[in-house]
């Protein structure tokens, strides 16, 4: 299983914090040293779509210059922008063996993970 995110980032801890708890195994690539691959943007993007872990109401959004916002009109436009400001990524992304999953929710981690 793995899990895509930054360290500074509160919502990432409390995800790791639970999988901790509950025993889940992990192997955690952080964006910020690791960066993300265009074809790992681009398979989630085919499975879920951008707009799903594309974060528009986060910091690095709101400043960004209108014109750069104005420009995201297709995919590939919304995944190099990401690929340049991964802090854009809504966090954690979680994947397992099919499972795609942007954020914390303790109910679907729950119903997903101790659900087996």
């Amino acid at each position: 299983m793995k899990v895509y995110g930054i360290t500074n980032c509160n919502t990432v801890k409390k995800a790791l914090d639970w999988l901790k708890a509950n025993k889940v195994d992990y192997d955690f690539q952080d964006f910020k040293k690791l960066g993300v691959s265009t074809e790992k943007l681009q398979e989630w993007d085919t499975k879920a779509g951008y707009e799903k872990f594309m974060n528009k109401q986060g910091l690095t959004w709101k400043q960004l210059d209108p014109a750069v916002k104005e420009s995201v009109k297709t995919s590939t436009d919304a995944l190099q922008l990401l690929q340049q400001k991964t802090s854009m990524i809504k966090r954690p992304v979680i994947e397992d063996d099919g499972f795609l999953f942007f954020g914390f929710d303790e109910k679907v981690y729950a119903d997903h993970f101790l659900g087996k």
